[in-house]
Formats: structure tokens, C-alpha cells, sequence
């Protein structure tokens, strides 16, 4: 066997994370790439260093001059030895490092603890993968406002407890999915806006190691903190931390994600509900096979796989929140493990159900025959009260036209139910205590008297919550979130 069929075989033999190879867009995984973060160490590293210098540390010009041009010169496989001599992955960077920028090899991490490295890298990766998760979100809002804004006025069963219900319309259901979004959109700005670094703290939170290096000096470690933070684009710190930042932190993005999943999962479950009564389906390939034993099926299967992602986001928000509750005292490194798998899991799964979601509103097919078919099938029993109103309002007697009713509708069900097309209208058309015409029962069925004002409301909804939105972000989600091709 060569060493191609060699290198081949251990490739097969190694476990394939279906996110990276599935479900995650290239955009999200790039933000979770040792790479990038390996890279982020880097900077911080030299931000440290900068701020430093700045305050009067001895730090050479070239120190940060190597620095600055090693930013990505990255060798994993070094990084790898290191770690495997030291069995501690931020010293195995801070050696690599070192050889790159030979230098700063003494003055690198001056002062820091590991979690100067990791917590605060993990914020800035967090807050920029909360900036792509909403961009995805706002894409799949204006998809989907512009499905509601077409189908504004088509009248359709609406549904309470799967039962046929008063009629909406399709365009007024889609709103529905676009305001639990919209939610969504408000909670991410939210965490977005009270995300915190995590800055220059020390092994406990005390900044004991820089007030040394700055021989006593409060406000020079106060200014270091400052100004390391503000170079990597953050306002302000969290007031204390011990050695981490607080995992609540954790938590409540995570929580934050699961919201939007949950979103995610009510549209993709409505629309496997449509899909079943074939009024409204999914994008389907020409050549997409539905089953591999049944030719004829058409199932939905991204919106059953936007479901299936979701549930898995809504399932890891519980980690974060046991790491929460189990910290002890100032840091323990039981969180380290679990927080490698779930963070970045979670991100990249809701990545993946986001980019399916965009993909599915923006190629919903309407059915409108089968719409109205399912309307009429049930619209004769909702007109009955316009019917009894009328009928007593011309002098019947209302409860004997109540009964009469309830027993014509009793009966006309049960025809349905054996298979049969109702014939509500012609049973009341035919009892003389009603006395009215076919013709004007067909009249009073008429599906745009019982949507009441969703296309109005569709309207004011898009115009008055949705756009303002859109204007403000959507030139931004263009530009940081693209449409990858959907992968089976």
C-alpha cells in the first residue's frame, strides 16, 4: 500500500463531524477555525504587549514589530508538538509564537493567565458569531416578508389545535413566523449589546501580577485594562471576574440561540403540516428523490431537517447552564471540555438551520386551487352564523333555527366523513324556515368576508416592524452573509 492509499484509508477511518461536512456554511466555520482563533490569540497577545509598551514596560519596538507580522503565521503541526511536551495548548502557543517573533519571546504573555487568552478570545468569536447568526436571520426575514407581502390576500382555513378554524390569510400566517423572528432579532441585539470583555484580570480576578508590573500603580493597570479592551472593539468589561468571565455569560447566549431555534423549528413544522395538506411546499430539485422506495413522495425534507437542527440547539442550551451552576470558587477547569463542544455546536447547528431556512422562504410554492378547495370544503359551516343572524333578523324564531342548523351541519359532516362532498348549503337552501336562495348562501360564503383584516394587517405589519428593520440591517447581512449551496 502506498502512502497515498495509506493517508486515503486513515481519512476514512476518521470521524466526520456532520456540521462541518453537512450543515454549518463556510462563513461560521470559519469563525470556529483554529485559524482564526489561534490567530485571535495572537492579536490579543500583541494588544497586551502594545498597551504595555504604551504604559511604560520595558517592551523593544521589534518585539512588536515580529509580533505584528506574525499575526498568521501559523504552523499547527508545531503547535502540536509543543502541546504534546507541555500538555498545556496556550503555552504550546505562546512557545510557537516565540519562534516566530523571537524578539518577544520573553515579554509574550507577560503578566497574563491562560483565560486572558481563551475567555477573552471566546467573547469576540461569540460576538462575532452572533452577528452572523443575525444577518442569517434577517435574510430569512426579508424572504419571508416578501412571500407575505405576495400571498397578503389569499384566503385560507386557518387552524386552532390542527382543527379547522376561522379563515386567514397565507400571506397573514407568514407574518406569524416573521414576528417570532423579529423577537428573535431584539434578543440577539440585546446580547449583542451587554457582551463584555473579560480584559486584563490575572489568575483570580485580582490583577495582582500587573499592579506588580507597574510597581503599585492602580491606574496604569486600570488603563492597560481599558485600552486592551478597546483595541479589540469592546466599550467596557465585566465589573469583576474571577479567573473566567462569568459562565452565566455562556448561558445566556446559548438560551438566546435555543429562542431562535425554537423559531426556526414552529416554521419548519407548520410547513411540514402544509406540505402534508399540499397547499403549501418547500423547494424540490428536478432531479431531488423523495424516497428511495416510493418515486411518488415529495417530502419535506429541509424543513423536517431545520426541526431535527434546531431541537439539537434547544437540547445544548442545557450545558451551559450546568457549567454555570457547578463553577467553583474563583475557576475550575471542568467547564473546559464541555464549553469546546457545546458553544461552538451550538452556533454552527443554528448556522446550519438558518441557512435552510432562508433557503425554504425563499422558494415557498403556493397551491391556490388546493387552498381554496380545502376553504370550501369547511366554509359553509363557519358561514352559519351569518346565516342564523340573518334568518332571526327577518323574524325567525333564532332558537329553532339554531337546532335546525346544528342538525344540517351534524349531517353534512357525516357525509364528509364518509367520503362524500358536503352539502351543508343545500340542506339550508332547501329548508324553508331559512328562506333563502342558493345563490345567496354561495354570497355569504365568500372567503374574503371571514379573513377580517389580515391583508391589512399584513400590511402595516411589513411596513410599520419589518422594513424599518431591513433598512437598518440588511445591507450588513448582504454583505456578512452569503446563500450556500444546500448540501444533502
Amino acid at each position: 500500500m502506498t502512502d497515498t492509499d495509506t493517508a486515503a484509508r486513515q481519512e476514512l477511518d476518521r470521524y466526520a463531524h456532520p456540521l462541518a461536512d453537512r450543515y454549518a456554511s463556510r462563513e461560521m466555520q470559519r469563525l470556529f477555525s483554529p485559524g482564526h482563533r489561534f490567530g485571535t490569540w495572537r492579536r490579543l497577545w500583541l494588544a497586551l504587549a502594545e498597551a504595555q509598551k504604551d504604559l511604560d514596560l520595558a517592551i523593544p519596538q521589534s518585539a512588536l514589530d515580529e509580533m505584528r507580522a506574525a499575526l498568521d503565521t501559523l504552523d499547527l503541526d508545531r503547535a502540536a508538538e509543543y502541546e504534546r511536551r507541555f500538555r498545556h495548548d496556550v503555552m504550546a502557543h505562546v512557545h510557537l509564537f516565540g519562534d516566530d517573533a523571537p524578539s518577544a519571546r520573553g515579554i509574550i504573555h507577560l503578566g497574563a493567565t491562560s483565560a486572558f487568552i481563551g475567555d477573552n478570545t471566546d467573547l469576540i468569536l461569540h460576538r462575532e458569531a452572533l452577528e452572523l447568526i443575525q444577518a442569517r436571520i434577517v435574510r430569512t426575514v426579508r424572504a419571508l416578508a416578501d412571500f407575505a407581502r405576495t400571498h397578503r390576500a389569499l384566503p385560507t382555513l386557518g387552524y386552532t389545535h390542527f382543527q379547522p378554524a376561522q379563515p386567514t390569510t397565507v400571506g397573514k400566517r407568514a407574518t406569524l413566523w416573521i414576528q417570532d423572528l423579529m423577537l428573535d432579532l431584539e434578543e440577539v441585539a440585546f446580547r449583542l449589546k451587554s457582551l463584555r470583555f473579560r480584559g486584563v484580570r490575572g489568575t483570580t480576578g485580582t490583577q495582582a501580577s500587573f499592579l506588580q508590573l507597574f510597581g503599585g500603580d492602580h491606574g496604569k493597570v486600570d488603563e492597560l485594562n481599558r485600552r486592551v479592551a478597546e483595541s479589540l472593539g469592546f466599550r467596557e468589561g465585566y465589573g469583576v471576574t474571577g479567573q473566567t468571565y462569568s459562565r452565566k455569560v455562556d448561558q445566556a447566549i446559548l438560551a438566546t440561540l435555543a429562542g431562535i431555534a425554537s423559531s426556526l423549528s414552529k416554521f419548519g413544522t407548520d410547513l411540514r403540516l402544509l406540505s402534508h395538506l399540499r397547499e403549501v411546499e418547500e423547494p424540490f430539485e428536478s432531479e431531488q428523490i423523495g424516497s428511495s422506495a416510493m418515486p411518488y413522495k415529495r417530502n419535506p425534507m429541509r424543513s423536517e431537517r431545520i426541526c431535527a437542527l434546531a431541537r439539537h440547539v434547544i437540547t445544548l442550551a442545557q450545558d451551559p447552564a450546568h457549567t454555570a451552576a457547578t463553577q467553583w470558587l474563583e475557576r475550575t477547569l471542568d467547564d473546559s471540555a464541555n464549553r469546546r463542544l457545546s458553544i461552538p455546536d451550538a452556533f454552527l447547528t443554528l448556522d446550519g438551520a438558518l441557512v435552510l431556512a432562508e433557503n425554504v422562504a425563499s422558494g415557498l410554492t403556493v397551491h391556490p386551487r388546493v387552498v381554496e378547495r380545502n376553504l370550501e370544503e369547511h366554509l359553509p359551516f363557519m358561514a352559519m352564523e351569518s346565516v342564523l343572524m340573518q334568518a332571526a333578523g327577518e323574524g325567525g324564531d333564532r332558537q329553532d333555527l339554531h337546532e335546525r342548523i346544528r342538525r344540517h351541519s351534524l349531517a353534512a359532516a357525516a357525509r364528509m366523513k364518509e367520503g362524500d362532498a358536503p352539502d351543508l348549503l343545500d340542506r339550508v337552501a332547501a329548508d324553508e324556515a331559512f328562506q333563502i336562495s342558493r345563490n345567496e348562501l354561495e354570497a355569504l360564503v365568500d372567503p374574503k368576508r371571514f379573513v377580517g383584516r389580515a391583508p391589512e394587517q399584513v400590511d402595516r405589519f411589513l411596513e410599520e416592524w419589518v422594513q424599518p428593520v431591513l433598512d437598518r440591517l440588511g445591507a450588513s447581512a448582504d454583505e456578512a452573509a452569503a446563500s450556500p449551496d444546500i448540501r444533502v
